[in-house]
């Protein structure tokens, strides 16, 4: 069984209403998110690195439509470690779930990928939302809660123990042995 790592909505200028509640908890967990990409883009048994990102209202085909005015604002420093490389795909999202009329379905299936791990922001709203789309999907989910970012910490604890519970995701750490197993 094929595994992505799958980075959610890290391309961010964090110019939004929640970003001051949000910020502290990216800083604490880019180094999960780091390792988690680091040991994807190492790891032998070809995990595949797909980027996930809202398209902040820009339809456009291209991801440095979204990098660029994050790498150029303020907060650079949280997306230029995780910036896509040239192995990377890129998928554009509108709405909370990774799924949700995008073609990452297809895609998954087309590269023979069952299991994702799911790293990125925001645990109790995009994370929580796309865990319960691929659980539907009968993928398997991982999510390694050093490497997800929450606004409310009550809300992401809650959320983690949903997607324990209730979708059968494995939640773990990014530095797990078995991560991508």
């Amino acid at each position: 069984m094929r595994t992505a790592l799958i980075v959610i909505d890290m391309i961010n200028t964090y110019e939004h209403e929640d970003a001051e509640r949000l910020l502290p908890s990216v800083r604490e967990t880019l180094p999960g998110m780091l390792r988690a990409l680091e040991r994807a883009r190492a790891d032998t048994s070809d995990v595949e690195v797909i980027y996930v990102n809202d398209n902040f209202g820009r339809w456009r085909s291209h991801h440095d439509e979204i990098l660029r005015p994050a790498l150029d604002g303020p907060h650079a420093a949280l997306v230029e470690p995780l910036r896509p490389d040239d192995s990377s795909l890129f998928v554009v999202k509108a709405r909370h779930s990774i799924f949700y009329e995008t073609p990452l379905e297809y895609l998954l299936g087309q590269h023979g990928i069952r299991r994702i791990v799911l790293c990125g922001q925001v645990t109790e709203q995009c994370v929580l939302y796309s865990a319960l789309d691929a659980h539907i999907r009968h993928l398997d989910v991982t999510v390694p809660r050093d490497a997800v970012a929450h606004i409310h910490p009550d809300l992401a604890d809650a959320a983690l123990r949903m997607m324990e519970r209730n979708m059968g995701a494995r939640v773990t750490e990014s530095a797990a042995d078995d991560l991508f197993d």
